[in-house]
């Protein structure tokens, strides 16, 4: 089985409410029992982020958007349309965002 990183898009200005968290929750909640998340994680804000580039940081993400990334998984899958297929039921594409799913090609992880 491969590993596809989840890029979630969420609207830059946040509209989420508890309701919304708890749905994300479960869905985060489902995958796990399902064997098929290895990582998910929610980010903070865009204003909170720093862009560093040769010529030096600044304050936010590197581009002005619409949407910004929200946040990130790693989700096990047979194939790519099994990781879509995944995707697909993720919460933030009710709430007017979108999820980008990409096939890791190669990478480590500690100890």
């Amino acid at each position: 089985m491969a590993h596809y990183l989840i890029l979630i898009y969420a609207p830059a200005q946040p509209t989420g409410t508890a309701p919304d968290r708890a749905e994300h929750d479960r869905h985060a909640d489902e995958l796990a029992a399902a064997g098929t998340m290895v990582a998910a994680y929610a980010l903070q804000p865009g204003t909170e982020a720093r862009s560093v580039r040769a010529d030096g940081v600044t304050d936010g993400p590197f581009l002005e958007t619409k949407e910004v990334v929200a946040g990130v998984g790693v989700v096990e899958a047979a194939d790519l349309d099994a990781a879509v297929a995944i995707a697909e039921r993720n919460p933030v594409l009710r709430e007017g965002g979108g999820v980008e799913v990409r096939e890791i090609e190669s990478g480590t992880l500690p100890g």
